[in-house]
């Protein structure tokens, strides 16, 4: 049994309670339930912790030191138990120099194929730059022409300032009679050679003038080695013409350093030999832009910097100078009176909106007019009307002048908002110096081959051909970067690119890139674990995304699932279901067995909805928009092809679309922060767009996104919604804490007072552990319960502030249900589905979604206008479908309150439940960025073209 199976004893950790459960091995198992049901406790705090510590129990003392000791579960035995590779949602790192590319190892096995087969090129002509023998050089020139005349030259100075005297006289020396200098031949020993020293030269010394014959090959080649001793491996031929004279010969390179017609340049060095661009012997470090071998050296290989960005300093470009189009200078006098006097030069009248303005002028406006005195006319303190003239340096220029100058953090922070990072202007983001960018493979190089998806970059190395000599270094290359390739393409993320930072992948991207890169790695006999993969996947890849899990198990593995979605339920060789509740309700193992068997179970949630018993309904009417639309046009961000959409105000409205598709780009990265510009006087950096209709019938936006409520331990769900303040307040007006004289503010633990000093309020203590990640201990004071003996003696109802914030959210709706205005803040977080949290949980220990939840429960307390445009960006992330129909009743209940909600979906249930859906695609990346189908969720199924329509007809 031991062998066939992982059998859990006693497992205790967090909310189980005692759980006993076996988990075949060898096979795709899902563990689903209730968001706070103990899932993650049983899959991650139980399994997969208990996998590492006899891991690290297996190695050497000496590697333990540095590992620390890892604390062991509580249960009480784990049998049959392989080695645990934890795939998780964590975020993968911020570093910028990390990338899709460098994750998966691609870009390793990229550097490696461009070193050894690519092919050089000169950056500035284009010319192939290889290296030859003298031989293969006396070849070349031979076959210029059977029986013309030619001129061997040695270029010995292209392009350099000075007299060269000294050069002269030792040509001279050697033997040397003709120079060329400046495309005109001279003699030497005659009258000495004046050259003016300011004036860059070009001189090429004629080593000898042969006829092209075969019989002339070995007097060729010494004059071919002799040009190349004088000119670092350079040998220059000029081929003679009939009625060409030597002493007339001339030659464009006189003036620039090109080649004339009939001049060929030839070297012996992996060298350019027109404009001298040389280069060693190619090696994978030349292509890392982590190295200093081939990075840009401006940027050093990030491929950006931090600069003045004008979409931040012009955030409306409808308003004109005189409306304070230019954000900065919109109060004072100096700088919107030069402004006006830069139009007036230009002609253009002040009250002209900035999107009127002629590029011309704006640019002259953003980065000043360097050729011209700009007349700036003004007043005297006497009224006398007078004028003086400037350079304006332009508006960046003076924002970035005021940055450097700021005396204080106040006033940096005034226009640091103005900054953004952009593309670095020397290697146009392409992190690698012009050499190396030269160098190609197929045709391209190694920055094309990375601006490519995966999908494209895949189509491209199936085509790729090499010579027969380098198909045996070549295809061994290829083939690792293909099956990389090929696994990005069925875990869902064909769209992505391999220069994608991976600072910018959602929590869903990050894990499928880690299930990709685990699959290439090809290990057998390991327990994987994880932690809903199907995250911001569409319906249409899910069938991939199970596919590759089930790989995962062929190969010998035993696949560990939490998940929601139900076709990867439905899937699954083995199902686990927790519950029955959430938090102290849950921590039990309500069914198990194959899904089938699970849906006999009458007490499984799970159970109830897979078999149709419960079901979440379509509504049996949408609403009609009344309240009129907001319109986004001529969107070009990313991937978006000058997409134009209309979003009915006073509804549910989707956005939907395959993963890749341009959903973000036009909602997170165009309409939402256009909207917050223009409703909420914003200065956030917009995508493309052309035009804003209808932000005047809203007037406030919420972005109601997954980043952290907090990045300390201290920020909880009790302080982000207001709570705390109303229980301090209570826990002041008890009998005890008014006996004592205590006010609010002795019962918050961030300010001195009622707070253990020891720990400053944290509980805990940070230990720095330098290479390691910082480990936190209790503090040995207060025991982790953050406030000093004396604030802990005050009670209500028995219990002090600490037993408060331990309790979960249902537990204190219980204790406080008499007291309406608590009550009400807590229902609000018991609505969003988060019954289960603690009120004292730190913000840090929150899910992306746990904590875009706390933000909606906290905008379910304010009071309504009507007038609120809310986005989500997938809200149904770790929800249960139960989870689902609670969240979906508490967004309808914001629109019944004649506010829009927007949303970003790919679930089902909720898109059956809209308004209004915006479907984009057809594909993702280049192949997607336009609207498919608009329309209800009928009109939507009605749509072939549509991913999401063929998945609603079948549930509408």
């Amino acid at each position: 049994m031991g062998q066939s199976s992982i059998v859990i004893k006693g497992a205790r950790e967090h909310n189980l309670k005692n759980v006993d459960v076996e988990i075949p091995r060898d096979e795709l198992v899902v563990i689903t339930g209730l968001s706070g049901s103990g899932k993650s406790s049983l899959a991650f705090d139980t399994m997969y912790a208990e996998g590492q510590r006899r891991y690290v129990e297996s190695l050497s003392s000496y590697a333990r030191q540095f590992l620390g000791q890892m604390s062991k579960p509580d249960l009480d035995s784990i049998d049959g138990l392989s080695p645990a590779v934890s795939i998780d949602q964590k975020t993968t790192s911020k570093n910028p120099r990390s990338t899709v590319g460098t994750v998966t190892e691609i870009y390793d096995y990229l550097r490696l194929l461009f070193a050894r087969t690519g092919v050089p090129h000169c950056p500035e002509c284009g010319r192939e730059i290889k290296a030859q023998t003298t031989d293969q050089v006396t070849d070349d020139v031979l076959a210029l022409g059977e029986g013309k005349r030619a001129l061997l030259m040695a270029p010995v100075v292209s392009g350099k300032k000075g007299e060269f005297t000294k050069l002269f006289q030792d040509l001279q020396k050697e033997g040397f009679s003709r120079v060329r200098i400046d495309g005109e031949v001279q003699k030497l020993g005659g009258e000495p050679i004046v050259l003016n020293k300011k004036v860059k030269h070009f001189i090429d010394v004629v080593v000898d003038r042969v006829v092209l014959k075969q019989s002339a090959a070995g007097r060729i080649a010494q004059a071919v080695e002799m040009a190349c001793n004088l000119a670092d491996g350079r040998v220059l031929v000029k081929v003679l013409e009939k009625g060409d004279e030597e002493a007339n010969i001339t030659t464009s390179s006189g003036a620039t350093g090109g080649l004339a017609p009939g001049e060929h340049l030839f070297s012996l060095a992996l060298a350019c030999p027109e404009h001298g661009y040389s280069m060693n012997e190619l090696q994978p470090r030349d292509f890392s832009f982590n190295a200093p071998y081939g990075a840009c050296p401006d940027c050093l290989g990030i491929g950006s910097r931090e600069e003045v960005d004008p979409s931040l300093v012009i955030p409306d470009k409808t308003l004109s100078l005189e409306e304070g189009a230019v954000a900065p200078f919109r109060t004072g006098n100096y700088y919107p009176q030069v402004m006006r006097a830069v139009l007036k030069h230009f002609e253009v009248d002040p009250a002209t909106p900035w999107e009127d303005i002629p590029k011309k002028v704006q640019k002259a406006l953003l980065y000043g007019v360097p050729d011209e005195k700009i007349r700036v006319d003004y007043l005297t303190v006497d009224g006398r009307e007078t004028y003086w003239f400037i350079e304006w340096e332009g508006i960046c220029a003076a924002v970035m002048h005021r940055y450097k100058e700021a005396s204080s953090d106040r006033q940096r922070q005034k226009y640091e908002q103005y900054f953004s990072i952009i593309p670095c202007a020397t290697c146009g983001g392409k992190r690698l110096n012009p050499l190396i960018l030269a160098v190609t493979v197929g045709g391209k190089n190694i920055h094309e081959v990375c601006e490519m998806c995966a999908l494209d970059s895949l189509a491209f190395f199936d085509s790729l051909t090499f010579e027969p000599q380098q198909e045996a270094i070549a295809l061994p290359i290829v083939k690792e970067i293909k099956t990389r390739l090929r696994f990005l393409v069925d875990v869902g993320l064909d769209y992505l690119t391999l220069e994608r930072a991976t600072a910018t992948l959602s929590g869903g991207e990050a894990q499928r890139i880690r299930l990709a890169t685990q699959i290439g790695a090809g290990l057998m006999g390991v327990l994987y674990i994880l932690d809903e993969p199907s995250i911001g996947l569409h319906q249409r890849d899910n069938e991939r995304l199970i596919a590759t899990l089930e790989h995962l198990r062929d190969l010998g593995n035993t696949v560990v699932v939490v998940e929601h979605d139900e076709d990867t339920i439905r899937s699954a060789d083995y199902v686990i279901d927790m519950g029955p509740g959430a938090g102290e309700l849950g921590g039990e193992v309500v069914a198990a067995g194959t899904p089938e068997e699970i849906m006999q179970v009458p007490e499984s949630l799970t159970a109830q909805y897979l078999s149709g018993k419960k079901v979440i309904p379509v509504p049996k009417e949408r609403r009609n928009p009344k309240k009129g639309t907001i319109q986004l046009k001529g969107a070009t961000e990313n991937n978006l092809k000058k997409v134009d959409i209309t979003i009915p105000l006073g509804t549910l409205t989707l956005i939907t679309g395959v993963s890749g598709s341009g959903k973000s780009s036009l909602i997170t990265d165009t309409l939402a922060p256009a909207l917050a510009n223009r409703v909420n006087h914003a200065h956030r950096k917009t995508g493309e767009y052309r035009r804003l209709v209808g932000a005047e019938r809203i007037d406030k936006l919420i972005n109601i996104d997954q980043s952290p409520i907090g990045r300390t331990p201290r920020s909880n769900p009790a302080t982000y919604i207001g709570l705390w303040d109303d229980i301090r307040a209570l826990f002041a007006s008890t009998p005890e804490a008014k006996a004592r004289g205590y006010a609010p503010g002795r019962f918050s633990f961030n300010v001195t007072g009622g707070r253990c000093e020891a720990c400053k309020g944290d509980g805990q203590k940070k230990i720095e552990m330098h290479f390691l990640p910082d480990v936190y201990v209790a503090c040995e004071v207060c025991e982790g319960k953050r406030y000093n003996r004396e604030t802990l003696q005050v009670t209500y109802r028995g219990k002090n502030v600490y037993d408060v914030l331990e309790m979960t959210v249902d537990e204190a709706r219980e204790f406080f249900s008499k007291i309406p205005g608590i009550v009400r803040k807590l229902d609000t977080l018991h609505d969003v589905g988060l019954g289960y949290i603690r009120l004292g949980q730190p913000a840090t220990t929150l899910s992306g979604g746990e904590a875009q939840r706390v933000k909606l429960a906290s905008e379910l307390q304010r009071r309504q206008t009507g007038k609120t445009f809310y986005i989500l960006d997938e809200p149904t992330t770790g929800l249960h479908f139960d989870d689902v129909r609670q969240l979906l009743e508490v967004l309808q209940r914001l629109v019944d309150a004649g506010n829009t909600v927007l949303v970003i979906e790919h679930n089902l249930d909720i898109i059956k439940a809209a308004d209004y859906v915006i479907d984009l695609g057809p594909e993702g990346g280049d192949r997607g960025g336009t609207i498919v189908a608009q329309g209800t969720p009928e009109q939507i199924a009605q749509v072939p073209e549509s991913h999401t329509g063929r998945f609603l007809a079948r549930i509408l």
